[in-house]
């Protein structure tokens, strides 16, 4: 369709009040890669395009920012289109390439393009045969639920699709408003009369589309981080919950420390429920991996072992229950979970332990220096191996004690600037001297993430969670 150029001035969208006007100033790049040399040819030698000379005074405190480039997309067969000179906010030249249909569109689609100018009349998806079979349904997309109505904006979907991160301006007849607005519903930045254009007024046109877009691209990212942070308190509710004591004796603490490595939590979760018995039955566990997979896989396996555990299973029998749970529920095969379960008495005095792949709980008693529980009976994580048995090791506490569940996040941070690690061992001593200095309670896991931390020179890269549980005469 000809594009010729005006004899008056245009009164586009933005100014007339049918859409929200960008403030004023050069419009921003919107690159999101490397830069691509401007060396597009087109099929049509006939088009005009700008001067690409820099005008001898430069408009003052303009920042420094690449000159915007124009992609033209409309079916001109004569060749006669002469697009106006154009120029940015800096007084610079705005480059225009020409594009007959949507496949010379998509390869004169770089990265350094920042809006288009679509005609609404170009046929879609790449038609420019005007002869061609108008019964072909593959070329003629219809309206949703009118199958026999042809869809007038059917283009401008195509480019919508084609260039989600451009703006985009369509192009109409003067006599078409209510297509240039439906356009601006349908995803366009702003609509434009054929026959009304000038010089003036398509420069600014193009700067507030591409500004608009930019405050649009913002947005969305804005609302996607919102919506990313109520999934993570809704993992977070999942994986740390409230335990359920009602009746013991026994104080409960619990800490816990993203890692770095990724946005969302990881797989580490942990429980404490009473069952009707007066048993106390202690978990905590790390499912392989980070991210949302991972978490939402914690979360199941922690609400199934609440469960089974009120249910009054125990020891060998629930970790097996809990290993088909995750074979069925898993993403990948390869996926595994390691857990530490500890099931204590009522008397509070002893307490039974099965351990799947998972480090063995630190125990603090008066005048004893703190120690690991046996770890000998260490059977394999949960997802590994087929039928696989978990012995339940019987344990003294005594009176009085503390005991300490972990994940592996506390001891696989650096101690410095070399490869080495923490360790169980540093960990022992680490708790060893921060309960000596009379730590107790959330101080006390408190003080160990925290030097944790510290040693491994920032922020850890893994999940820390941890868990304590006290019995005072």
């Amino acid at each position: 369709m000809p594009v010729p150029v005006p004899r008056q001035r245009a009164i586009p969208a933005v100014e007339s009040g049918q859409a929200p006007a960008a403030p004023s100033g050069g419009g921003p790049s919107m690159d999101e890669g490397p830069r691509t040399p401007d060396t597009t040819t087109t099929a049509r030698p006939q088009v005009t395009t700008p001067d690409t000379t820099a005008s001898s005074t430069p408009a003052p405190n303009i920042p420094s920012t690449p000159p915007l480039t124009l992609l033209l997309i409309e079916d001109d067969p004569g060749g006669t289109t002469v697009v106006p000179e154009l120029r940015d906010a800096a007084d610079r030249p705005i480059r225009v390439r020409s594009a007959r249909n949507l496949t010379e569109a998509a390869r004169l689609l770089t990265d350094d393009v920042h809006c288009i100018l679509l005609d609404l009349a170009l046929p879609a998806r790449g038609r420019t045969d005007p002869d061609a079979d108008r019964t072909d349904k593959a070329a003629d997309p219809q309206e949703p639920g009118d199958s026999g109505k042809p869809d007038e904006l059917g283009v401008l979907r195509n480019v919508l699709e084609l260039a989600p991160r451009h703006a985009v301006l369509a192009l109409t007849a003067s006599d078409d408003a209510e297509r240039g607005a439906e356009a601006v519903r349908v995803g366009a930045q702003d609509y434009l009369f054929r026959d009304e254009l000038d010089a003036r007024l398509l420069s600014r046109a193009i700067r507030y589309a591409v500004e608009r877009k930019r405050s649009d691209t913002a947005e969305r990212r804005l609302a996607e981080g919102r919506v990313r942070a109520q999934e993570n308190r809704r993992l977070e509710r999942g994986l740390l919950p409230t335990p359920l004591l009602d009746g013991s004796p026994l104080r409960f603490a619990a800490r816990y420390r993203p890692g770095r490595s990724r946005a969302l939590l990881g797989g580490d979760f942990y429980d404490v429920v009473r069952t009707p018995d007066g048993t106390v039955h202690a978990m905590i566990g790390d499912v392989c991996g980070h991210g949302p997979d991972e978490a939402a896989l914690g979360v199941e396996l922690r609400i199934a072992w609440r469960a089974l555990t009120l249910a009054g299973l125990c020891g060998d029998e629930l970790l097996g229950t809990l290993q088909q749970v995750l074979e069925h529920e898993r993403s990948d095969d390869e996926i595994f979970a390691t857990l530490c379960a500890v099931d204590i008495a009522p008397d509070g005095r002893r307490a039974g332990l099965c351990l799947a792949g998972h480090p063995s709980p630190l125990i603090a008693r008066p005048g004893r220096p703190a120690r690991l529980l046996p770890f000998d009976n260490n059977g394999p994580a949960l997802g590994l191996l087929p039928g696989a048995r978990w012995p339940r090791t019987q344990v003294e506490l005594g009176a009085e004690w503390s005991l300490m569940l972990y994940t592996d996040g506390l001891i696989e941070g650096r101690t410095g600037a070399g490869l080495e690690r923490l360790g169980q061992d540093g960990m022992v001593e680490m708790v060893r001297r921060q309960l000596a200095e009379g730590l107790t309670g959330e101080a006390l896991l408190r003080a160990a993430v925290n030097e944790v931390r510290d040693l491994n020179g920032g922020e850890l890269t893994d999940d820390v969670a941890v868990l304590l549980l006290d019995r005072t005469p």
